[in-house]
């Protein structure tokens, strides 16, 4: 799977569970709980979106190159969200249990996505081209 394709799949599953949980909670949810689960959606979709990309990147080169992408990426990826997560709160008085609330949910249903993904990427025969 390509990373715009994983990114449009990502993006539209984000968008659609997103909008049902706003208009279902509707009027029982301050403009800034709202603005802190899309902030905390957007930045697991962002994180997945870059995990995959660095998988794809990542794959067909040296085992080296590949663990420097893979574990760099993550260690890169981890910080850049626990600063948004500081700077959301800290900064922009964002509420925290909203944010954080969102930024767990959408992680782990991404990871979850992700790992599937990824391990039917590395299960298919060499040489064999995905018609998907």
């Amino acid at each position: 799977m390509s990373v715009g394709r994983y990114a449009g799949i990502v993006g539209a599953v984000v968008a659609v569970t997103l909008a049902a949980v706003v208009m279902g909670l509707a009027g029982r949810l301050a403009s800034g709980d709202v603005t802190a689960v899309l902030i905390g959606a957007a930045l697991a979709a962002a994180n997945s979106i870059a995990a995959y990309w660095l998988v794809v990147w990542s794959a067909g080169r040296s085992n080296v190159w590949f663990f420097r992408a893979i574990l760099g990426g993550m260690l890169g990826r981890m910080t850049f969200m626990l600063a948004s997560v500081v700077a959301g709160v800290l900064l922009f008085g964002l509420p925290r249990l909203p944010l954080v609330f969102s930024l767990l949910a959408y992680f782990v249903a991404l990871l979850v996505f992700e790992l599937a993904v990824v391990s039917r990427r590395l299960s298919r025969p060499a040489g064999r081209t995905e018609a998907v």
